[in-house]
């Protein structure tokens, strides 16, 4: 994948948003790391404190269980929008042209569905993995061996 200079390069899941920067050419990108976001986020056995409730209903009707809320799921999809917002007052701010978008499956969708229309017009490209645990160098590397791969 060709990565034009100056582009802006999302790569995040539901725990962490890395905003890259291309300094380099299209062919040979040089990835910089402009902010990185993290957020503490356990498991939802660490974070619930009461077993699923059930649910009484009418007059003689059967109990049935509530399910669990999973608080988890639920702060990666607040992560995800807090990361949509703040793309859109960089677009707003004029701070990027093109935005790539480097997600994990859901989180992707999560943000796909977050993202308003001027931020959603300047996605050129959206790959569904999840390269949190690599540095800016090696995310450089792996999205110029997707356009290897591709061909």
């Amino acid at each position: 994948m060709l990565i034009p200079k100056d582009t802006l390069v999302l790569v995040g899941d539901g725990r962490k948003a890395m905003f890259l920067r291309n300094r380099g050419g299209a062919g040979h990108p040089d990835l910089f790391a402009e902010r990185i976001m993290e957020q503490d986020n356990p498991p939802t056995r660490e974070q619930g404190t009461d077993k699923p409730g059930r649910y009484e209903g009418p007059a003689g009707a059967p109990r049935s269980a509530v399910e669990q809320t999973d608080w988890h799921q639920l702060a990666e999809d607040r992560f995800a929008a807090e990361v949509a917002r703040i793309l859109y007052k960089k677009a707003h701010e004029h701070d990027f042209e093109r935005l790539i978008v480097v997600a994990a499956p859901r989180t992707l969708g999560t943000l796909r569905s977050a993202f308003r229309k001027e931020v959603a017009q300047k996605v050129t490209a959206e790959i569904p993995k999840d390269l949190t645990s690599h540095t800016p160098a090696d995310i450089g590397r792996l999205l110029k061996q997707e356009e290897s791969d591709e061909d």
